[in-house]
């Protein structure tokens, strides 16, 4: 029975295959504005088939006249840096997500009320996945970021061969989605490979789950908050999520012994040694769980339940569902990871952080954007002053090299 495949399975899946793709196979700009608009006109032919009205499509077009090669030069590029499992949760799970987490809790309270009432699920998850798709809509803010969802779906299907199925499919039911009239062209706005609004929806998932919940007509993911949000509970919801109920434990395993893979009853679970780390025992015996252990033997364990597996619907991937659930409890006044993460440095803040980006961009090393979260750019430019004072250029955010730092 093949697996039902989530807006960023499809998106993964894609990029893999574009970073497959013999060269040639992707056009150029230069190639590609003749050629493309021949293109434009044969899929008008295709979409009026699929029920878009001409005029929806001429609008939708209007000002689409080449290729975004931007939006080829995402899809193929490969980063070459593999983050550290506690890279990922660092950027994501901080002081700052968590503080502005609760600061939308409060500010969205009698939304959250009724969506959690209607949906059954936990205000918390919705916040965490709204931090960790547009950090509580602040990337739509960020025009270098969100560019035209019709034009970025045109590339992709006009220019890139191995992702043409998935940039028509997408361009297509972007295109019923301007024809319900529920947002127009000059808004319908994305990442380069169409996520859309506050909860990245592709366009297909958008027609799937979306939610007018604030009653005006709309389904606007854009600019209401309610509508994102519900729609994401209504994707959890019909994917099967049990209200009332957690998506996992850390948990702390026994030394020295080997765990049988798949899911087990957490009686079960326990009755080979392995406990909760708050040590707190677990309220269902008789819920099926599963052990993932994403850092090795020495790193923190979790028996993940039903709602974890549910999480990845949204994100088929470990790592996104665990930094949902973590961000979700820290939001919700639970504490941290009782035990932490192996990295080989003393870990900073987030406001230590920026801190160190600050003096990094002072001293010339960095002139990326001071927000506290560490990619490729403060990296290379934390080696580079490593390197500069003698040190072991590892490039991590650590409070040695900011000690240094300071003192230089």
């Amino acid at each position: 029975m093949p697996v039902r495949r989530t807006a960023r399975t499809l998106i993964s899946l894609a990029l893999a295959a574009a970073l497959a793709a013999p060269a040639g196979l992707i056009a150029t700009p230069a190639q590609a504005d003749a050629g493309f608009q021949r293109w434009v006109q044969s899929f008008k032919a295709t979409a009026v088939k699929s029920g878009i009205s001409g005029r929806t499509f001429d609008r939708a077009f209007r000002s689409v006249n080449a290729i975004d090669p931007e939006v080829l030069e995402k899809a193929a590029y490969q980063p070459e840096f593999t983050a550290p499992v506690w890279d990922y949760f660092d950027n994501r799970i901080n002081d700052n997500s968590i503080m502005v987490g609760r600061q939308m809790a409060r500010q969205w309270k009698p939304w959250l009320d009724r969506i959690e009432k209607a949906y059954g699920v936990d205000r918390n998850i919705l916040l965490a996945i709204w931090s960790m798709e547009s950090n509580y809509g602040e990337i739509l803010k960020n025009d270098k970021v969100m560019r035209s969802v019709v034009r970025s779906l045109a590339t992709l299907a006009y220019a890139d061969k191995r992702r043409s199925k998935f940039g028509s499919q997408q361009l297509l039911a972007a295109l019923k989605i301007l024809e319900s009239g529920d947002i127009d062209e000059s808004h319908l706005s994305g990442s380069w490979a169409g996520a859309m609004g506050h909860t990245q929806f592709i366009p297909t998932s958008y027609l799937a789950y979306a939610v007018d919940a604030d009653g005006n007509g709309k389904r606007d993911i854009w600019n209401s908050v309610p509508d994102a949000l519900a729609t994401a509970a209504n994707l959890l919801r019909k994917n099967g999520w049990q209200s009332g109920q957690t998506w996992g434990y850390e948990v702390t395993l026994p030394a020295g012994r080997k765990f049988p893979g798949g899911s087990l009853s957490l009686a079960k679970w326990e009755s080979l040694g392995v406990t909760r780390a708050s040590g707190k025992s677990f309220p269902r015996g008789n819920q099926n769980a599963e052990l993932k252990v994403l850092d090795g033997r020495a790193g923190p364990a979790f028996l993940m339940t039903k709602n974890f597996f549910v999480i990845k619907r949204y994100n088929n991937a470990d790592k996104y569902a665990l930094a949902v659930g973590l961000l979700a409890d820290q939001i919700a006044g639970y504490g941290p990871l009782v035990q932490d993460w192996n990295r080989p440095f003393t870990r900073l803040t987030f406001e230590e952080t920026q801190e160190l980006q600050q003096r990094l961009t002072m001293n010339g090393y960095y002139d990326g954007k001071i927000d506290g979260k560490i990619g490729s750019g403060s990296r290379e430019a934390i080696k580079a002053f490593q390197a500069k004072r003698g040190l072991n250029a590892d490039g991590h955010p650590s409070k040695e090299v900011l000690t240094t730092l300071r003192s230089n």
